[in-house]
């Protein structure tokens, strides 16, 4: 087992990763102790990493552990990676403090991007929760790591593409899919398995070509593609005008009668930019509660 410590770049949130990861039923957390226990997946080797805060969102420090000497260097980039502790949060809100988010921005400081823990898994997830109300959605996903994924000392793991390549449809359909969202879910990992989707590679691609090559794809939209690009990848320049979150929240920042127009949206958000990933997460964050 080793322990070490981090300290993040500018001012960070912690507890509001530990918000949105506990609305997944799977992710291992306590949010009154402020620790979080990570499923890394280093090809067929599961490691479970404990990030747990120790400071406070003007002075973020964080406690990493896990018990895998030899891979520890890995482990650690990967998790700063995961966290995004070397991005200049302080330089988003001070671009925001321009702008007419601005009140918003002063009541959630510091909010990061929240990632998922591997690109596979997030892409798995924003099919299967694509159309659908958040409460069902997890509870599909759910079902699906626990038929098919690996249960490690309690921290539940994706299944491998390969895993889910060689499932049918119709296991799936037991758990409730509907027959389209089973061929999206195992197709798609087919092309993962195959190699004709490199989703590492892809997520070094700029943001116009991993839109295009996503969306060529059977069962991925402009919104799931632009879920995965943010949540997945981490990108920083994305604002799913056609998330209904987004939509409602506008609305009752703006204090409107009827949900924002696209062009309304799009006219709004282009003073947001290059940032436009951390206005979708703090617009979300004002209606989660």
């Amino acid at each position: 087992m080793w322990k070490e410590k981090f300290k993040a770049n500018t001012f960070y949130d912690f507890d509001y990763t530990l918000l949105r990861w506990a609305f997944d039923p799977l992710t291992r957390l306590d949010r009154a102790e402020r620790w979080v226990d990570v499923p890394v997946r280093l090809e067929d080797d599961l490691h479970i990493v404990r990030v747990q805060g120790i400071g406070t969102i003007a002075d973020p420090h964080f406690e990493v552990s896990s018990d895998s000497d030899e891979h520890k260097g890995t482990l650690l980039t990967y998790i700063t990676d995961l966290f995004q502790w070397e991005v200049d949060i302080e330089q988003v809100h001070k671009h925001f403090l321009e702008t007419n988010l601005a009140p918003l921005f002063q009541a959630y400081p510091g909010t990061p991007i929240v990632k998922d823990f591997h690109l596979y898994d997030c892409l798995m997830k924003v099919i299967i929760h694509q159309q659908l109300n958040m409460k069902f959605a997890y509870t599909l996903s759910t079902r699906f790591v626990e038929t098919l994924g690996t249960n490690k000392e309690g921290v539940w793991f994706y299944p491998s593409p390969e895993t889910v390549a060689a499932t049918s449809y119709e296991t799936l359909r037991e758990l409730q899919f509907s027959q389209r969202k089973a061929e999206y879910v195992v197709d798609t990992s087919r092309l993962v398995a195959e190699g004709k989707l490199d989703l590492a590679a892809l997520a070094e691609a700029p943001d116009e070509k991993i839109m295009k090559e996503l969306i060529k794809i059977r069962g991925i939209g402009p919104w799931t593609a632009e879920n995965w690009m943010m949540f997945g990848v981490g990108r920083p320049n994305l604002f799913p005008k056609a998330d209904i979150g987004i939509q409602n929240a506008l609305k009752q920042y703006f204090e409107m009668d009827k949900k924002p127009t696209y062009e309304q949206m799009e006219s709004w958000s282009k003073a947001w930019a290059p940032y436009l990933s951390y206005a979708s997460l703090t617009l979300w964050r004002s209606i989660e509660g």
